[in-house]
């Protein structure tokens, strides 16, 4: 049991990376090497509120989703009502 459980683990471990030795293969702005290159060209500072953005979008779309849910229920209960009503 123990060996099973053991072997679960290995497989399921997820290496840590150390300063570039192993490549990521989430994104290349992982890369410390891209990362010195970009730092070093005069190109275009990378927009790093794109994340925030993102996640202002996640929560705007969340309050969407529950303003249409909660609009579908009272839909719901007001056309029960008339169901009812007619009964």
């Amino acid at each position: 049991m123990r060996s099973v459980l053991r072997a679960l683990l290995n497989f399921c471990h997820r290496p840590t990376l150390r300063s570039g030795m192993a490549r990521d293969r989430r994104g290349k702005f992982r890369d410390p090497r891209f990362v010195s290159f970009m730092a070093s060209s005069n190109r275009k500072s990378l927009d790093t509120d794109l994340h925030d953005t993102m996640l202002r979008g996640r929560k705007w779309m969340r309050t969407a989703l529950k303003f249409a849910l909660a609009g579908g229920a009272a839909w719901i209960v007001l056309e029960s009502a008339k169901a009812l009503s007619v009964f």
